[in-house]
């Protein structure tokens, strides 16, 4: 078995024996900077969720093994430029880093033009800090009305919160919101903390290398 699969099964097995759950949240596999080769063990195993974070580089890579996997999706797990968005909806399934007006209006354009239609997580600026991106948490509401009436496809909100030691705060005031939002799904948690984050009703998480190992 590649060690990829068995890295998979590891930590399937460690979410249902720690946390008791018995319906799992989806793996996505961050397999950026990753060649595909390190990937097709995963996806022959039936593995369906990978995660990309720039656009070109999925491109590249995904569009002819999508064409040949329809069941497998792709998830924008980086940030968006407007530019890029007529390329990334070609290859995307589920974009999680909406963080703008701006990036909302193009996103609708241009889904109409191509007939598709991703769904979509809020990234939300959970600690409130500059140097991120995201949604301030007092205007999530009110950007929220404003991606409907945009016939955006909105279904959970995401977050990356601040590297210290009270993550496990963070991702509970994330459920919180996501909760009031009336979304099923949130996209939360990394290598480093999705136990935590899964324990606070995380439905996605984005798990890099403890699946593919160190990238160099």
């Amino acid at each position: 078995m590649h060690n990829t699969i068995e890295n998979l099964i590891y930590i399937e097995e460690l979410i249902k024996s720690k946390l008791k759950q018995s319906k799992l949240p989806k793996i996505i596999a961050v397999s950026k900077t990753f060649s595909i080769e390190n990937v097709i063990p995963l996806i022959e195993y039936g593995h369906l969720h990978y995660g990309e974070n720039k656009v070109q580089e999925a491109l590249d890579k995904w569009m002819d093994i999508k064409g040949k996997n329809i069941d497998v999706k792709l998830h924008l797990i980086g940030r968006l430029q407007t530019n890029k968005v007529k390329s990334a909806l070609k290859v995307f399934d589920y974009i999680h880093s909406l963080d703008s007006e701006k990036l909302a209006n193009k996103i609708s354009v241009e889904q109409e033009k191509q007939c598709k239609k991703p769904k979509i997580f809020i990234q939300v600026n959970i600690g409130n800090e500059n140097q991120k991106s995201g949604i301030n948490k007092e205007r999530l509401v009110d950007f929220h009305k404003f991606c409907i009436n945009l016939n955006l496809d909105i279904i959970g909100t995401m977050c990356i919160p601040p590297n210290d030691e009270n993550v496990e705060n963070y991702f509970s005031e994330m459920s919180k919101i996501n909760q009031k939002l009336n979304f099923k799904d949130l996209s939360m948690g990394m290598s480093g903390d999705y136990l935590n984050a899964v324990k606070n009703n995380a439905t996605y998480v984005r798990i890099g290398s403890k699946i593919f190992g160190k990238r160099v």
